[in-house]
């Protein structure tokens, strides 16, 4: 499947906006993207295995709310981080 990954999170990408993953859940997903990408999934899901508050993860354009969403291998991912300022 194919993930977009936002500016933030690129210096684990090497810099690559969009890499492959793979899993049939988002859980599955993010610990495949941390296997590739280590210390990704840290910046993206939390100790206590939620998405973290300021991400926000669309698969075909719709916003998942947990770990346990399903993807199929066709699917887009899109991890997007909210911006802050002052």
């Amino acid at each position: 499947m194919r993930v977009l990954i936002p500016s933030q999170l690129r210096s684990y990408t090497h810099g690559a906006d969009e890499v492959a993953g793979i899993g049939g859940s988002l859980e599955e997903l993010t610990r495949h993207l941390d296997a590739e990408f280590p210390g990704i999934r840290f910046r993206i899901i939390d100790e206590q295995d939620r998405i973290r508050r300021h991400i926000r993860i669309f698969i075909n354009g719709e916003q998942a709310n947990t770990l346990a969403a399903k993807l199929e291998p066709s699917d887009e991912v899109q991890i997007v981080g909210a911006l802050s300022g002052g």
